[in-house]
C-alpha cells in the first residue's frame, strides 16, 4: 500500500503536452508533403549585387536565379533608405523583360514583365541611385506571389 506514482493531474498534463508536440510535428510534415506534391515552389536566389559608380550616381547590378519549380515575376524593388531613389532619374531595368515604369522602385509595379523561368538567371539593374561611399543599402526584390528577397550591400 505504500506504492507511490504520479498523480492523475500530472499524467494528464504530460499526455496533453505529448499530443500537442506530435500535432505540431505532423503539421510541419504535411506542409512539406503538400509543397512536394503540388510542385509549385517559388524560390529566387540573389547570386550577386554589385554597386559601381561614384557618390550620388551609383549603378547596382543584381544577378538573380530562379531555383524554384515555377516562374517568378519580380514586380517591385524596395530600396532602403528610400531617399537614395530620385523619381525623375533613377532607372530600373531587367534583362528578362521590362519593368514598365519606375513605379516598381520602392513600391509594387503591377505592369511588371520581369519574369524569370525556372532554372534561368537575369540581371536587374538600378541606374542613377544616390548615396555616399560606405553607405549601407538594403534592396528587396518583391515578387507577384508576395515574397521578398533581400540583399544588403555597401556602396563603394
Amino acid at each position: 500500500m505504500n506504492k507511490k506514482g504520479i498523480s492523475p493531474v500530472i499524467a494528464t498534463v504530460i499526455i496533453v503536452a505529448v499530443a500537442i508536440a506530435i500535432a505540431i510535428a505532423v503539421a510541419f510534415w504535411m506542409t512539406g508533403i503538400v509543397t512536394i506534391f503540388t510542385g509549385q515552389v517559388e524560390q529566387l536566389q540573389v547570386v550577386s549585387a554589385t554597386p559601381t559608380g561614384t557618390a550620388g550616381n551609383y549603378t547596382i547590378k543584381i544577378i538573380v536565379k530562379n531555383t524554384g519549380t515555377t516562374s517568378v515575376t519580380v514586380d517591385g524593388v524596395f530600396i532602403t533608405p528610400q531617399n537614395l531613389v530620385n523619381a525623375s532619374s533613377t532607372n530600373l531595368t531587367c534583362d528578362a523583360g521590362t519593368i514598365s515604369s519606375n513605379d516598381g522602385l520602392n513600391g509594387i509595379d503591377t505592369n511588371s514583365a520581369c519574369t524569370i523561368a525556372p532554372g534561368n538567371s537575369t540581371t536587374i539593374t538600378i541606374d542613377n541611385l544616390g548615396g555616399s561611399p560606405g553607405q549601407s543599402v538594403e534592396i528587396k526584390l518583391h515578387t507577384a506571389a508576395g515574397k521578398e528577397y533581400p540583399k544588403l550591400l555597401v556602396l563603394p
